[in-house]
């Protein structure tokens, strides 16, 4: 998957292109059909999902051949093709928009960090389909995030610091650390996400992909994962937040 597109814009894209072509459209999709067919069968998550001719029709012809029969009106075409793909839709709707992912996506949005929003796009993608991979990726956000404000602000840090190394560096760097505030709750708080952070990169070293597993290896399932890149997506749009606070 290209990190540019995540599933669902995937999937919209290709129901797009096939009810254009069934309804009589003559904008040539064929190149961007066979791309759009190509990737997404690559995607086990979708390729068990996806309506069944899309596995049999490898071209716009063959799906011609196949709709053209069925119905002889474009508005019974529609219908069906809407019908074959709303389940599959909709999955991927309730997916993309869990608790917290569009204000973090916001937020995130905010700088313009290519490596932040692919490590984010990842996260997002591999929650359900990808527990392991999704606690790597929410580890990955928040070491990126850490050394791309450390470097915007020109404080120096070892390439080998691990994440809570990063993580203190830069809280230090914002004034995010406990000792910062005088406020008890603000210090209970701010306490809190350093907890976060420990916890986020023990989950990784146990249950994430990095690393090769023993016979008796654990996997992280699909509830940790979501808590993880829920809780990781917190953190990393604070910091951003903060640190965007303090250019003003």
């Amino acid at each position: 998957m290209t990190a540019s597109h995540t599933q669902l814009e995937l999937v919209q894209r290709m129901k797009e292109i096939l009810v254009l072509y069934a309804t009589g459209d003559k904008t040539d999709n064929r190149e961007e059909y066979k791309n759009l067919r190509r990737e997404v069968l690559t995607d086990p998550f979708l390729k068990s999902r996806l309506p069944k001719f899309v596995g049999e029709c490898s071209d716009l012809g063959e799906f011609w051949a196949v709709i053209k029969p069925m119905f002889p009106s474009y508005r019974e075409r529609r219908d069906y093709l809407r019908k074959e793909f709303l389940p599959l839709l909709r999955e991927l709707e309730n997916r993309t928009l869990s608790p917290g992912s569009p204000t973090v996506t916001a937020a995130l949005a905010k700088v313009d960090w290519e490596h932040v929003q692919d490590a984010w796009r990842k996260a997002l993608d591999r929650r359900f389909d990808d527990p392991d991979g999704a606690v790597t990726a929410a580890r990955t956000l928040l070491e990126t995030v850490c050394k791309h404000i450390l470097d915007a602000k020109g404080v120096k840090y070892a390439e080998r610091d691990d994440l809570q190394n990063l993580y203190d560096t830069t809280a230090k760097s914002l004034d995010l650390a406990p000792t910062s505030s005088t406020e008890p709750i603000l210090r209970q708080i701010l306490s809190g996400c350093y907890s976060v952070v420990n916890g986020i990169a023990a989950l990784r070293n146990k249950t994430g992909d990095a690393h090769g597993k023993g016979i008796s290896g654990t996997t992280a399932q699909q509830r940790h994962a979501e808590f993880a890149v829920n809780l990781t997506g917190a953190v990393a749009s604070f910091l951003i937040e903060s640190f965007e606070e303090g250019r003003k």
